[in-house]
């Protein structure tokens, strides 16, 4: 069974995004696959903790729940993304990457022994700007802006979507996030070949913002998450450009040669 976690604050609905105020690109000290890629396309677990050893171009993604994955590489990096101070069963990871809009997705007192903590956003003002390699994983970010309770109604580059590049696949997590993307959010991210994605609708993005921003990303494999109860109605939603898998458990290993044929595919984890 999957954890859920209860969101802890209600966002203001008719809070204005400016989506204009965007970081510019920069340069990455490693040369990034899936923006390589995409400037060649056209626009448009209670048990013991014991795996399997991961064999050579795969990954294992595992729900934790809520927003947090744990990614492990091949070299043993493991990642726990929106990281709130629990990470599920197993060691500590090497990385955990963090965004602002709730307690759910954040903590101020991450455990001293993780080496890498990766803030989606700037606490000294203007956006974060992450690119890291650890042993064979590459990791960047492309921030965007997040509602609040504020008088401005926004906090801007308040979430990061986090890119994880790794055994061959482009890897992104969307975080929290509120608004469909800029042309240029688009380019920064580049080429996904599996997203994570909020669905729930209401706290987050609409469903049509959702499906806008996926078609769009053009991912093959789309992982739901951020959900409160039944994902039939956004499978739904995605069955005309999706075929819909529903995941037998909590844990998938993928690799470029495992990536389904049909352009976009929905796994859909179990809870």
């Amino acid at each position: 069974m999957f954890l859920r976690r209860a969101i802890s604050a209600i966002l203001a609905t008719a809070a204005i995004l400016l989506l204009a105020a965007t970081p510019p690109a920069t340069a990455a000290p490693f040369t990034s696959k899936c923006l390589a890629v995409a400037e060649n396309l056209s626009p448009v677990m209670r048990a013991s903790y014991r795996v399997a050893e991961l064999a050579n171009n795969e990954v294992r993604l595992t729900f934790v729940g809520h927003s947090t994955f744990i990614i492990e590489s091949r070299m043993g990096i493991r990642i726990a993304t929106d990281y709130a101070g629990w990470h599920g069963l197993g060691p500590i990871p090497d990385v955990v990457t963090m965004n602002h809009a709730h307690d759910t997705h954040y903590t101020d007192t991450p455990d001293p022994a993780i080496k890498h903590v990766l803030r989606g956003w700037n606490p000294n003002g203007g956006w974060a700007e992450h690119n890291l390699t650890v042993g064979d994983v590459y990791i960047r970010n492309v921030p965007t802006n997040i509602r609040t309770w504020s008088e401005a109604g926004m906090e801007k580059f308040g979430n990061s979507i986090f890119i994880f590049e790794v055994a061959g696949l482009c890897i992104g997590h969307l975080g929290h996030l509120h608004h469909v993307l800029t042309s240029q959010q688009l380019g920064q991210i580049g080429q996904l070949d599996v997203v994570m994605v909020a669905v729930e609708g209401v706290f987050t993005l609409d469903h049509d913002g959702v499906v806008k921003v996926l078609m769009e990303l053009r991912a093959r494999i789309v992982i739901p998450m951020h959900f409160f109860g039944s994902l039939d109605g956004f499978g739904e939603r995605l069955r005309e450009t999706h075929d819909v898998d529903v995941s037998k458990t909590r844990t998938e290993v993928m690799s470029m040669a495992t990536m389904p044929g049909k352009p976009k595919k929905l796994r859909r984890p179990r809870y």
